[in-house]
């Protein structure tokens, strides 16, 4: 990408589902959307490290990109909330913590415009996460075998001139439970938001960027997802007062392709070496 291309401004943008640490996550392209925006506040909505598979021992040079260019962010004074998610709910223990513009809470709730905001992750409305969390662990891990097996099904279709297809989109759309699991998520969240006279209710969690107006017996709202870096490569920005979804895809910016460390872009090493070397490289240069 050209260094010098003008940044979009954005008062706001809202992204979650990143999962760095998984061979589903996009970092070279969610790097490439965040040095074309201008952000005066970031909003991070949870499931952006993935520590339940961390274990794994994958962390490749362009995951560390994204966290050295929060880094910077916050070194620019720009304003960071971190709203943990199930897969980084680790961090739940370090809610209230602050460091200069960042912080890290459980929900947050702003006012804009004269209209409140509120903002989470979304877990707590998933059964499956309060009851039965080895099951969801297990899920995460299913989905993520998935993502690789769909990168290589991609790769193929690619060399035959077919274009990229989601396996797990295909799945999502096409199972009944899953539509209303999607459903019953979204009228949860917008009933309490309704009964707590929220104007906007901003979650993650599902993978399924969408902002639509909902309405019940006691009001209406409006409810806004952001999506996911893994399949969607999406993010909800609110500029002069408007919130839209904003998809990497259909962006027609100079995207940047070369990397010069793309032959060694693996880097195998230990949770302490990673968050060391990290800390080592606190100068927050890209």
């Amino acid at each position: 990408m050209n260094s010098t291309k003008k940044k979009r401004n954005i008062d706001i943008v809202v992204i979650s589902d990143i999962h760095l640490g998984t061979y589903g996550c996009q970092a070279k392209e969610l790097l490439n959307y965040l040095k074309s925006i201008n952000p005066q506040t970031i909003i991070l909505n949870g499931d952006i490290i993935d520590i339940w598979q961390f274990s794994k021992r994958y962390w490749p040079k362009s995951h560390m990109k994204i966290i050295k260019y929060l880094f910077k962010l916050i070194s620019e004074e720009k304003r960071v909330y971190y709203i943990p998610g199930n897969h980084d709910e680790m961090l739940r223990k370090f809610v209230d913590f602050k460091l200069g513009t960042f912080s890290i809470h459980n929900k947050v709730v702003l006012e804009l415009n004269g209209k409140k905001a509120w903002f989470f992750h979304g877990d707590v409305f998933d059964v499956t996460m309060q009851h039965s969390k080895w099951l969801a662990k297990l899920g995460a891990i299913g989905y993520d075998s998935l993502i690789l097996l769909n990168s290589c099904v991609n790769f193929v279709s690619n060399f035959f001139g077919k274009g990229k297809i989601s396996l797990s989109k295909k799945i999502k759309d096409s199972v009944k439970s899953a539509v209303k699991f999607i459903n019953n998520f979204e009228e949860t969240a917008t009933n309490i938001a309704i009964e707590n006279k929220f104007d906007y209710v901003v979650c993650g969690h599902i993978h399924h960027p969408i902002i639509k107006e909902i309405e019940n017996n006691n009001g209406k709202v409006m409810y806004l997802n952001s999506g996911d870096w893994i399949e969607n490569l999406t993010a909800l920005e609110y500029v002069n007062n408007q919130w839209n979804v904003y998809k990497y895809n259909d962006d027609d910016f100079e995207k940047e392709t070369n990397d010069s460390e793309a032959n060694i872009d693996l880097v195998d090493q230990s949770t302490d070496e990673i968050f060391g070397k990290l800390l080592a490289d606190f100068n927050f240069k890209i």
